[in-house]
């Protein structure tokens, strides 16, 4: 009997076998965001994933054994409520998943991982030219209106 060609997708946290795939995607969103990356830097989020001791998590999105997206995201303390929140730090889709759902599949998944944490919101960033992620972000989540600043050190 053949196995079915088309599985449902499937939203899961990564497992150390994902790297060979996750990795591309990884590159993928860095590419995006016209950054580049120590390898260094990079075994090292890969190795934080897989610790269940640290906050920062990572889900995947698959289908028929292929990794079609990625949404990183941490559990941190807040000043302004008693709970946690939820900060969703990367995602990105390969080229073939988009417009297909897989993005709020991913934003979904981490909403719900939020809620069994205890978290009372998940937030995150996006640049100001990222038009078409902003059409789903729009449908998502309310655009808070902060503005970022930041400070390399």
């Amino acid at each position: 009997m053949k196995p079915p060609t088309n599985r449902p997708l499937l939203i899961r946290p990564v497992v150390d076998t994902d790297f060979e795939q996750w990795l591309p995607l990884w590159t993928g969103y860095n590419t995006f965001y016209e950054r580049t990356l120590p390898e260094e830097i990079t075994r090292r989020t890969w190795a934080r994933f897989l610790d269940p001791g640290e906050p920062l998590h990572a889900l995947v999105a698959e289908q028929n054994g292929a990794l079609l997206g990625l949404v990183h995201y941490l559990f941190h303390r807040a000043t302004a409520t008693v709970e946690d929140a939820c900060y969703l730090a990367d995602l990105f889709t390969s080229r073939q998943a988009r417009g297909k759902g897989v993005g709020r599949l991913l934003i979904e998944a981490v909403y719900e991982a939020g809620r069994a944490a205890g978290c009372s919101r998940v937030y995150w960033q996006t640049h100001e030219t990222n038009a078409v992620a902003q059409v789903l972000y729009n449908e998502v989540a309310d655009r808070s209106g902060f503005i970022v600043y930041r400070k390399q050190l």
